[in-house]
């Protein structure tokens, strides 16, 4: 078995990447914010957010795969509103496979925020309140630089879990060579052609590497921010 790969393999690596990049990068604010929401927050639905927020982290993928399609389908009303509005569509888009990546990804990314924030001193806090420092600075100067850690955390769980989506891809984009066939449903693809396993050990390789990859990373990153943190 060659390791080298052909045109059709570095497609899929090359939109995996991409979908994954998009998928983290759009999910990122509003893990944070609904991570800020669970951790501190005291309101009215708090247990609803908590719910809606981990449930695709228990439901079948298909079934989130499904509820994309209805709701963001060429038919469905958030589908509609994006394309009349933005000229967004995602059924059977790579921007679809984006989506359903990122919802997948968001409960592992609010989870790993969450922790970081609820680990952070509030008094800290309390002490820069003291000395005149409004939310927003206190949130930039003393809150995030502690989250940090978490922040990265979320981020490579994220964008690890985009890199490795199948079942809502697959239900909600299908899977289109070149257009949403990612990594994981190349090899699914693969792996249903006799003779075909060669490329699709291939793909798993590579997802392996780049999984690994992404750990690697994180712990690097997380602890430089740690140790920035520690010393300033």
């Amino acid at each position: 078995m060659t390791l080298g790969l052909g045109p059709a393999e570095w497609q899929n690596v090359g939109l995996s990447l991409r979908v994954a990049f998009w998928a983290t990068l759009v999910s990122l604010p509003f893990a944070m914010l609904a991570a800020l929401a669970l951790a501190r927050g005291q309101f009215w639905g708090r247990e609803a957010l908590n719910i809606a927020v981990h449930l695709p982290l228990v439901l079948p993928p298909v079934v989130t795969g499904y509820l994309l399609l209805v709701l963001f389908g060429s038919q469905g009303p958030l589908g509609r509103a994006f394309e009349t509005v933005l000229g967004l569509s995602f059924a059977f888009r790579w921007t679809g496979a984006a989506l359903a990546c990122g919802i997948m990804a968001f409960p592992l990314m609010v989870r790993a925020i969450r922790l970081a924030v609820e680990a952070v001193d509030q008094g800290l806090e309390e002490a820069a309140a003291t000395l005149g420092a409004g939310r927003i600075r206190i949130f930039l100067t003393v809150t995030l630089p502690l989250m940090l850690p978490g922040v990265l955390a979320g981020v490579v769980l994220g964008f690890a879990k985009a890199l490795g989506e199948f079942g809502a891809t697959i239900t909600f984009v299908s899977n289109i060579p070149g257009e949403t066939q990612t990594i994981p449903t190349a090899i699914y693809s693969l792996l249903q052609v006799p003779g075909e396993e060669p490329a699709a050990l291939r793909l798993i390789v590579i997802s392996i590497v780049l999984a690994a990859g992404a750990l690697v990373a994180s712990e690097l990153l997380a602890r430089r921010v740690t140790k920035g943190v520690r010393g300033a």
